[in-house]
């Protein structure tokens, strides 16, 4: 058990010291702000404030975890070797910024209380975070931090040994849209008939017309390939369905068309399924539950993880919207645009909240990549795609993290955009378990 000595204990503190210590590096860790029992104590210790004790293991403290509420922080990027880090503290600490006060401005995501710029969709956007900035944001920075740190702490008491984590690989695979052409309305139908006609795209309307006629599979019916796949290479899946009212952004088919409720359960005897909250859900706790209870209608098991459509996050309200309807699990922490670490860590963790400065018993699982990112933002090929997951995901076994990955059952399809990508499923899955 370490031991850590400061002048005041506040929720931060003990969130960032119990995150680092516990859920990273898997030591047990204690707090007192008692000179005489830091101390008697014989373990590994070490002081966290403004001024060394003697000659402890000493971190010198910035101001962050002693605060409440939200302030102007002017960030300055420094280095320690050849990671950036900032909240600098100088020579006389044993590293040289304050990597607690730095992991908790990441990873609760502090910046984005701040005032910011949203996107289109009321999004905080990767462009505006320190870690795109600083470029680290394909690195689960808080995690290497941890293991550089427990290094140090490591030569200073010898009785500290390496945690013994075990990578963990799941894949989450959204379903925005169950079936291209299937299942619409007679409006629906006649509308993208009428819309590909007027635009000349033969192809698509021909492929309407053989599908609605049942002489060819719909393209984004994959889910007996999920699942074969899933059982093949013996991994965790976890679904998350639209089942929301069809609006401008949600245009999945209506729940009460019976085959799209069998799917669901017939998914849910394989998988874990989950809640894909409305592109209005975001802000909208009565639409929210209205969604949670259709869903667990549907499934008869509570519904316990989501992630929302578009991505749409604004903390802490949305959040907040979980917790008061039982939602514990949270899969949204990511961007639409870029790959990476969007709260610089690959390991799951509790929010934070800000507002009430307290840990929530929600829990917040970070994903790493997303398959529209690399073919509609970042216009990758699958085989530079295939590249780009086996960098982010060496990233994530170098700390024994989790690698998170969210795929549609659209990107299987081998159709429209997604023709040529359907075999990048399958290679990141040979990556995963090789």
């Amino acid at each position: 058990m370490v031991l850590v000595y400061t002048h005041k204990i506040t929720p931060r503190l003990r969130y960032i010291f119990k995150h680092i210590f516990t859920r990273i590096l898997d030591l047990e860790v204690d707090f007192t702000d008692k000179v005489q029992s830091f101390v008697a104590h014989n373990g590994p210790k070490l002081s966290y404030t403004k001024n060394a004790l003697g000659t402890e293991f000493f971190i010198r403290s910035s101001d962050l975890l002693f605060e409440q509420g939200i302030t102007d922080i002017d960030i300055n990027i420094a280095g320690w070797d050849d990671l950036p880090c900032f909240f600098y503290v100088g020579g006389k600490s044993a590293i040289p910024f304050d990597i607690f006060a730095a992991s908790f401005y990441l990873i609760t995501r502090y910046e984005e209380y701040q005032p910011h710029v949203k996107d289109i969709h009321g999004r905080f956007t990767a462009k505006q975070s320190i870690a795109y900035k600083a470029r680290f944001l394909e690195k689960p920075l808080i995690d290497i931090w941890a293991y550089k740190f427990l290094k140090i702490l490591q030569s200073k008491f010898n009785k500290i040994e390496l945690p013994d984590r075990n990578f963990t690989f799941l894949s989450t695979i959204d379903i925005d849209n169950v079936f291209a052409y299937k299942q619409k309305s007679i409006i629906r139908s006649i509308a993208g008939f009428t819309h590909d006609l007027f635009r000349l795209k033969f192809k698509p309307f021909f492929y309407r017309a053989l599908v609605l006629s049942k002489i060819l599979k719909d393209p984004y019916d994959t889910f007996q390939e999920l699942l074969r796949l899933q059982k093949k290479y013996n991994i965790e899946s976890l679904f998350f369905f639209l089942i929301g009212n069809y609006t401008t952004y949600d245009t999945n088919i209506s729940t009460s068309k019976a085959k799209f409720r069998l799917l669901i359960k017939h998914i849910a005897d394989f998988s874990r399924v989950g809640l894909h909250p409305s592109y209005f859900t975001m802000d909208d706790i009565d639409l929210l539950k209205k969604e949670k209870e259709r869903l667990e209608l549907i499934t008869n098991i509570p519904v316990s993880c989501s992630r929302q459509h578009y991505l749409r996050l604004s903390l802490p309200e949305t959040y907040q919207n979980l917790i008061d309807l039982e939602i514990y699990e949270d899969y949204s922490m990511g961007y639409a645009s870029h790959v990476g670490f969007r709260a610089s860590t690959c390991i799951p963790f509790y929010f934070y909240d800000l507002e009430f400065e307290i840990q929530t018993p929600l829990k917040v699982y970070p994903f790493a990549l997303m398959d529209t990112t690399l073919n509609d933002y970042m216009k990758l090929t699958p085989k530079q795609s295939v590249g780009k997951v086996g960098e982010l995901l060496q990233q994530v076994k170098s700390v024994g993290g989790t690698f998170i990955t969210l795929f549609h059952n659209e990107s299987l399809s081998n159709y429209g955009r997604w023709r040529g990508w359907s075999r990048l499923y399958e290679a990141m899955l040979k990556k995963v378990t090789q």
